[in-house]
């Protein structure tokens, strides 16, 4: 049986249609410099490139549950 990569399980979530979806870095420290724009846009969580995603979809053999 394969395991969960638990580090990879915390830090995405799969949306409905199977993407993985990730936080924006940048938004822990030195937010008075960032522009409310950029402040705004790091807040919403984003889906990782087909690319990227594929060898940590591996990484989660039965999904996130």
């Amino acid at each position: 049986m394969q395991k969960t990569k638990k580090s990879v399980a915390k830090r995405f979530k799969l949306s409905a249609r199977g993407k993985l979806m990730h936080r924006s870095p940048g938004t822990r420290h030195h937010a008075n410099q960032k522009s409310p724009k950029q402040k705004r846009r790091l807040g919403k969580a984003k889906a990782l490139s087909v690319t990227h995603a594929a060898p940590l979809l591996r990484c989660l053999p039965h999904g996130l549950s």
